[in-house]
């Protein structure tokens, strides 16, 4: 049998890095999320100029062109609100179940939300924003348990081999099951065949609006649990040494996590690999302490799911383009798979 072994858990020590160092990248990194929303508002199927730009940011649309731009600014919002929220829920999963490969995609969440929201449109009849947010995070939070449950059956408890096994288990169940009540809905298949994909084409500000709530409750949660992440990280018998309370902190975390995941999902929809790239990317940049490696993950989710949309735009025919969760399935994929063959693997 073939196992994942869980990279060697960091000493204290290491979480320490010069704060003048995780300044200067986090500098770094709103500076260039400025400069990837600067592009995303100026880039798509219809060429502008900077003075359309000043004049649509000013509130003026009178023109064709003024308009694109009066479109494309809530769609960088939505594009940066979902990036954010997606790293912050793939780091703290990956903290929760000290697995390097947990992901809101890869655990099964984000198809969770999306039967639940399916199941809410044709059977109930759903059409509010509000109430796709409220069903979405409720079927993400049964996904996550279910998986977690799954994960942990038999010797071992939940492995980070098994809690990954699940997750693509529960994936492709829930995946047929999104099929099997669309396809005889024709309707229903055409008006979310670009949702089921996952995109933030369709942003407006009333749908931003709803969504902000559930994204601020999450950020808070996981923000609030980032100390008990670090004491985690050290293993449960010595976090349970230092007073720290295990199941408490897992389930806190936990929820920010699927409130995250579940919200933006429901938005955006089942937009993967954003949340398993980025949290790697960070630890290596500002280190593994959550307190500062969840609000820069946040940072870099934007910068990323905004230049992908932006790529989008830019590399597919005039009359089209290509949805956001493409661009993240190809850079998020060769990733997964570097990081499952950099795993120690053992035979039991």
């Amino acid at each position: 049998m073939i196992s994942l072994v869980p990279a060697a858990v960091p000493a204290v020590a290491t979480l320490r890095r010069p704060v003048q160092q995780r300044l200067l990248w986090l500098l770094a990194g709103c500076l260039i999320l400025t400069v990837v929303a600067a592009l995303s508002v100026s880039f798509g199927v219809r060429s502008v100029s900077v003075h359309d730009i000043l004049a649509a940011l000013a509130g003026n649309d009178g023109t064709i062109e003024q308009a694109a731009i009066v479109k494309r600014i809530p769609r960088t919002v939505l594009a940066i609100l979902v990036g954010a929220a997606l790293t912050m829920s793939g780091a703290t999963m990956q903290a929760v179940t000290r697995n390097p490969i947990a992901d809101p995609g890869i655990l099964g969440v984000t198809t969770g939300a999306s039967l639940a929201v399916v199941i809410g449109i044709a059977f109930w009849g759903l059409a509010d924003p509000v109430s796709f947010i409220l069903v979405a995070i409720c079927g993400a939070g049964v996904t996550a348990v279910f998986v977690y449950i799954m994960g942990s059956l038999g010797s071992g408890g939940a492995t980070p081999l098994k809690l990954a096994l699940s997750g693509a288990a529960v994936t492709a169940a829930l995946t047929s099951l999104i099929s099997a009540i669309m396809l005889p809905r024709v309707e229903l298949l055409r008006s979310f065949q670009s949702w089921q994909i996952g995109g933030v084409g369709s942003a407006e500000w009333p749908k931003i609006a709803m969504l902000l709530p559930a994204l601020a409750v999450g950020t808070a949660i996981c923000l609030l649990c980032a100390r008990g992440m670090n004491t985690l990280a050290l293993g449960d018998d010595m976090a349970a040494g230092l007073g720290e309370r295990i199941m408490r902190t897992r389930l806190l975390s936990a929820l920010g996590a699927v409130i995250l995941a579940g919200a933006a999902t429901a938005i955006a929809g089942p937009i993967g690999f954003v949340g398993l790239v980025i949290p790697h990317v960070c630890r290596m940049l500002v280190g593994p302490d959550h307190r500062w490696l969840l609000p820069f993950s946040a940072l870099l989710g934007a910068i990323l799911l905004t230049g992908s949309d932006v790529v989008g735009r830019v590399i597919s025919p005039a009359s089209e383009e290509i949805q956001v969760g493409i661009i993240t399935a190809v850079i998020g994929a060769p990733f997964f798979i570097w990081i499952v063959r950099r795993q120690k693997v053992r035979e039991l």
